[in-house]
């Protein structure tokens, strides 16, 4: 079930032949230490990806929903566009990528079209976002679309991390499109 695309992504739910690439994702200490987040256990893997494989558009405003992020043209994931809830019930992205694919522009090209769908289909009126202090590509990437609100020590992941929120206003008063196809 694809989600939405952009000028060269597609986002869709997970499938059976994700396995490996989402088990990266979840696993791979280069990608995690960004975040920073300890790998996930099998357990926990195999409980993701089954619910990722299940989750219908309804989910995706209401739930904790993981799905795959590839590349126009080729069926393999490349990465997850996360869609979250905080504590506080705000909608917030997420975005991670296997290493293969760092540096080539899509977490600008994902985080905006996360920004779009949230505005335009899901009708959201504020989105958050955060980051570790140390990531400086999703500082970045995040400073670009949403405004930061401050810093707050996450003491689970033992870091820093930026906090980010823009609001549906303030998404359209910036005037950034995207080529969201549905």
């Amino acid at each position: 079930m694809k989600i939405f695309e952009t000028d060269r992504l597609e986002v869709r739910r997970i499938e059976e032949s994700d396995e490996v690439y989402f088990a990266e994702l979840l696993t791979n200490n280069l990608i995690l230490e960004k975040i920073p987040v300890k790998p996930a256990s099998t357990e926990v893997v195999k409980d993701r990806f089954k619910k990722a494989m299940e989750i219908e558009l309804s989910d995706l405003s209401m739930n904790k929903c993981f799905c795959g992020i590839v590349e126009k043209g080729d069926d393999q994931v490349i990465g997850l566009a996360l869609f979250l809830i905080d504590e506080d019930d705000q909608q917030e992205l997420g975005y991670r990528f296997r290493p293969k694919y760092w540096g080539k522009g899509y977490g600008t090209e994902i985080a905006k079209g996360l920004l779009d769908y949230y505005f335009n289909i899901l009708k959201v009126s504020k989105v958050i976002a955060g980051a570790n202090k140390t990531n400086e590509a999703s500082v970045k990437i995040l400073s670009k679309f949403m405004n930061p609100t401050g810093e707050v020590f996450n003491k689970e992941q033992n870091c820093t991390d930026i906090r980010f929120e823009v609001s549906k206003n303030d998404w359209k008063d910036k005037k950034i499109t995207t080529n969201h196809k549905v």
